[in-house]
């Protein structure tokens, strides 16, 4: 099948991951800049390349992503969901080796709101009978 651009769109926490696959040699630039570069931390780039790695399909395809919002856990899952839609839209195969590990379920959980009266959402200041 001759592919063209693919693109979707992956969210975790306060980020969102615009993705663009194409066919090509296994090159992943996230904002302009190699995605090892843009990640330091090697268990984060673990989460970037985890979808190839769970469809076998290393180094096969091109990715161009777009991220914003959060800090780099966030955005790094927000881009391995991302990944993982591009790549059941490109072979429907892969579907469900992707959703046993949980690559295509939005992770819906996001920090709680800080409540008035208290330091932070839940903790509370010191308390003193006398």
């Amino acid at each position: 099948m001759d592919m063209e651009v693919i693109n979707t769109v992956g969210r975790r926490k306060a980020s969102v991951a615009r993705v663009y696959v194409t066919e090509g040699d296994g090159r992943i630039f996230v904002n302009g800049k190699e995605y090892r570069d843009y990640f330091p931390q090697i268990h984060i780039q673990q989460n970037i390349d985890a979808p190839f790695r769970a469809a076998n399909l290393t180094g096969s395809y091109n990715v161009k992503v777009n991220v914003k919002g959060g800090g780099f856990k966030g955005q790094s899952e927000a881009i391995r969901m991302a990944i993982a839609k591009a790549l059941v839209e490109i072979d429907a195969e892969l579907r469900k080796p992707l959703k046993d590990l949980k690559y295509l379920k939005r992770d819906s959980r996001v920090v709680e709101r800080k409540k008035f009266g208290k330091p932070k959402a839940r903790k509370s200041f010191q308390f003193s009978k006398r």
